[in-house]
């Protein structure tokens, strides 16, 4: 019997692995602005879609990262990749860190785009109470989505990547990741871990800060570095596509 795999996007032919996890409010299409930039003949990327969402869609699970780190192995299995380098946007720095602690050396090394660390965002239940209204409530999807970027772009686009979540990804599938990336914590688990690890901020990033990089994720990880882009907020995959990807190659290419 065939098991059944995520959904995903694969760009180029290269030597070098590389699979994507994207954000909470995001799907394998938030990758697709970086891909002119991307060198197809030195990486071959996959940008995978989480159970409930893009080309998961109507996979139904757990919704969970373990289970998420289970399906990439899978999928990995499937494209014959016995090593490969992760990258997680947002929410998909928890996931790609659950992919690490479940691949058993696969992972040649690891990068965070606005990521979120091992202990989770710390939320509060007040916190975590208004983001669960986010699930049925578009507005705040875009108010969240705005406040992320620093409040400094159109009101239209914060409206228009609002819809673009709800139209990609189940309610079930989208509350159900919150509180694993939300208020789990799992640091302990990869404290001392020896993971290349490059972590890319956006300077207007509200949240996600060089000091909360240098809190979290360098204080568990030795072989950790950070770097900031400028102009650049939560989301910069769309507001700077070309610079993260250049940045991305040049870390990627040190393995």
């Amino acid at each position: 019997m065939t098991q059944a795999l995520n959904g995903y996007v694969k760009v180029g032919d290269g030597p070098r692995k590389v699979l994507a996890m994207s954000g909470w409010f995001g799907s394998a299409n938030d990758w697709q602005p970086l891909v002119p930039a991307l060198d197809t003949d030195a990486f071959t990327y996959v940008f995978f879609d989480y159970r409930g969402y893009g080309r998961s869609r109507e996979r139904d699970g757990a919704f969970t990262f373990d289970e998420a780190a289970h399906d990439v192995l899978a999928l990995a299995d499937h494209l014959g990749w016995d090593r490969f380098s992760l990258i997680g946007h947002s929410m998909g720095g928890v996931a790609i860190q659950r992919v690490l602690l479940a691949a058993r050396g696969r992972i040649d090394r690891m990068a965070g785009v606005c990521a979120v660390p091992a202990c989770g965002s710390r939320m509060d239940e007040t916190r975590l109470a208004a983001f669960r209204t986010a699930v049925d409530d578009i507005e705040k999807r875009a108010a969240i989505i705005a406040f992320s970027t620093g409040n400094r772009l159109a009101p239209r686009w914060s409206a228009h990547m609002a819809r673009e979540s709800q139209r990609v990804s189940r309610a079930d599938a989208f509350a159900g990741y919150l509180p694993h990336w939300a208020a789990s914590d799992f640091s302990a688990d990869v404290m001392g871990n020896a993971t290349p690890v490059k972590l890319f901020i956006g300077e207007h990033d509200p949240t996600l800060t060089t000091d909360v990089m240098n809190r979290t994720w360098l204080a568990w990880y030795p072989r950790a570095s950070v770097e900031t882009l400028a102009n650049a907020g939560h989301y910069p995959m769309y507001e700077v596509p070309v610079a993260l990807a250049t940045a991305l190659e040049n870390w990627l290419k040190q393995a």
